[in-house]
């Protein structure tokens, strides 16, 4: 049985790969079927969220039994095809070829779409570019400041090392885990990079804040207002990346772009781990010369949905250390300590910095040691932790399946929505308590369990489409930039003084809420229920994660780390132990050449 015809018996590709492979076949038949399965497999591997496929490594994408080719004779009958382009070097442009092969190292291989390796390389060599433009200006004037921002600078302050470095680095990498200070870090580093400019009789920079989706965009600009209460000419607002770079109707391309950049000097980008491959590469190329970039991310988080795991392969060529110029750092020594900035080092080394004390959590949520045991994938201490009970406001639901039985108040809570009349005090009702799901479909998932929720509140049957009744909570799953709705935007179902139905979200500044008439809403689905993936860049008071019965490729331990960390005062984990250890033994990575372009 030939590999292509054994992927389709296995039912493993979609009718799109299945088609690619069918179109390089008519238009060489002599193509080996071992090259148009490899097509095949490279179209699955950008739907499954790689950037490539690697030949190597075929079970990153299938579990089915299948015998699969040796590796190195693939590669070489790949690159051997018509089909194939195979650059000379990682920078060079690929000739032009659906498929391009790249062979890092003898034995190794990555298969791409043509588009994305693209990206891919374009993407690299933008980041080069921005990390390699210095940010001039007088470190020693604005010491005094910098003193009184950072008391704490002499005791290894990591967030006082992040504010040192963007005084001279013009790509820089924050991360940290939930409440680790990351804004409150982007609020003083931004106020010292005003001071920087005024020193140098230079005009205040123009900054911009960004975030992938509309609600972590909301999160940074709330988050930034009240860190910046005391700091003038700091920016108040946040956009989405696509409103950023200024999205035209029907095409893929932006407004913003390496001919047209963006009219900052400044570009500050949190949960920069949910950004895909391609909107990653084209917010780099819209960064005009000589302006900074800052990227903010938990490198433990879930990765994009779309191909890509960009953050973490830009953090693994940037290593963990901290470095400075030697006169830079002795122009802070008074303010900074000898040991707090390192000598630079080159690439990308040195423009990161990792910020660990968790902030975020309330004193009555130990959330930390279980945290620590979900990310380092340590199933055993964990489960202890979720046993023993001793983690405060932390609840473990062993072998529970069903959250609707095992706590009737979640209906109850849900029921007292509609009760409102004020719809900015019913959202922020609504976002004090949020039923989380690993899946989409299935009992446990998070479709499954709207429908019974839905049919609860309104009387209606399962299974008959959701309609407008009040209390009903909604998530936008597209973006509108005609409505200013954008995916993961959550509102509420409520009827107006006047007695007329309406749904409302969150609005801005004087403008708190925002209505609009139901059946003018882009695409959307009910949200007492949300998975993890579109939760991610929310926060919620209380959080029940719901764990499926049964394991799925799904669950990853970054998954359950993004999932648990969503909650700022109390925690409910609900599964069983055998689908947990199975969770955390799975890393979910991405096949990337990124990490090997940028140089480690």
């Amino acid at each position: 049985m030939s590999l292509l015809h054994a992927l389709r018996e296995a039912k493993v590709l979609r009718t799109l790969d299945d088609a690619l492979a069918n179109t390089l076949r008519r238009l060489d038949p002599s193509t080996p079927d071992e090259v148009l399965a490899a097509a095949a497999l490279a179209s699955l591997a950008v739907a499954q969220g790689h950037a490539g496929f690697d030949p190597a490594s075929p079970r990153q994408l299938i579990d089915a039994e299948i015998a699969w080719p040796d590796a190195e004779t693939w590669l070489q009958q790949l690159a051997a095809s018509r089909f194939v382009a195979t650059p000379r070097s990682p920078s060079e442009e690929a000739e032009a070829a659906p498929l391009v092969l790249e062979r890092p190292s003898e034995g190794t291989g990555l298969l791409y779409l043509r588009r994305y390796r693209e990206y891919e390389r374009r993407l690299a060599l933008q980041l080069q570019r921005i990390a390699s433009q210095p940010i001039e200006g007088d470190i020693a004037a604005i010491a005094p400041l910098f003193a009184t921002l950072f008391p704490d600078a002499r005791a290894d302050d990591h967030q006082a090392r992040a504010a040192a470095l963007a005084l001279r680095r013009a790509l820089l990498l924050v991360t940290g885990g939930p409440g680790t200070g990351k804004t409150t870090t982007i609020a003083r580093l931004l106020a010292l990079r005003v001071a920087q400019a005024h020193h140098t009789g230079h005009a205040t920079p123009r900054i911009a804040l960004a975030a992938p989706t509309g609600r972590a965009a909301d999160r940074m600009a709330e988050s930034l207002r009240r860190a910046a209460a005391q700091m003038a000419a700091l920016p108040t607002q946040a956009s989405t990346l696509h409103r950023l770079l200024g999205t035209l109707p029907d095409s893929p391309r932006f407004r913003h772009h390496a001919g047209n950049p963006l009219p900052f000097d400044i570009v500050v980008v949190d949960e920069a781990s949910m950004v895909d491959l391609p909107l990653m590469c084209k917010l780099t190329e819209a960064v005009g010369e000589g302006a900074q970039l800052i990227l903010l991310g938990d490198p433990d988080q879930l990765p994009s949905v779309e191909a890509g795991d960009v953050l973490a392969a830009i953090l693994a060529s940037a290593g963990a250390g901290d470095a400075l110029s030697a006169v830079d750092a002795e122009a802070l020594r008074d303010v900074l300590g000898e040991t707090l900035i390192d000598a630079d080092t080159g690439g990308l080394h040195g423009h990161r910095v990792h910020l660990q004390r968790g902030w975020r959590q309330s004193d009555a949520l130990q959330l930390t040691p279980l945290a620590d045991a979900v990310r380092n994938g340590d199933a055993a201490t964990t489960l202890a932790l979720l046993r023993s009970g001793e983690l405060a406001n932390v609840h473990f639901h062993e072998n529970v399946d069903d959250p609707l039985q095992a706590r009737p108040d979640l209906l109850t809570h849900w029921r007292a929505l509609a009760t409102h009349t004020d719809p900015a005090q019913a959202l922020q009702h609504a976002n004090r308590l949020r039923l989380l799901t690993a899946l989409r479909e299935g009992p446990q998932g998070a479709r499954g369990l709207n429908a019974r929720i839905e049919a609860a509140l309104s009387g209606r049957r399962i299974g008959t489409p959701p309609a407008w009744f009040p209390g009903r909570l909604l998530l936008i799953t597209e973006n509108s930039y005609r409505h200013g709705l954008f995916n993961g935007d959550v509102g509420i179902c409520l009827a107006d003084d006047a007695g007329t139905p309406l749904a409302w979200f969150p609005g801005s500044g004087s403008e708190p809420v925002r209505a609009f008439h139901p059946a003018a809403l882009p695409a959307h689905e009910s949200a007492f229920a949300m998975t993890v993936h579109k939760a991610q860049g929310s926060e919620f008071d209380e959080v029940w994660l719901q764990l499926p019965r049964v394991d799925s490729r799904v669950l990853s331990r970054e998954l359950v780390y993004t999932g648990l960390t969503r909650a700022r005062s109390t925690l409910h984990v609900a599964g069983n132990a055998e689908v947990i250890a199975a969770a955390l033994g799975r890393h979910a990575g991405r096949v990337s050449g990124l990490e090997w372009r940028l140089g480690k």
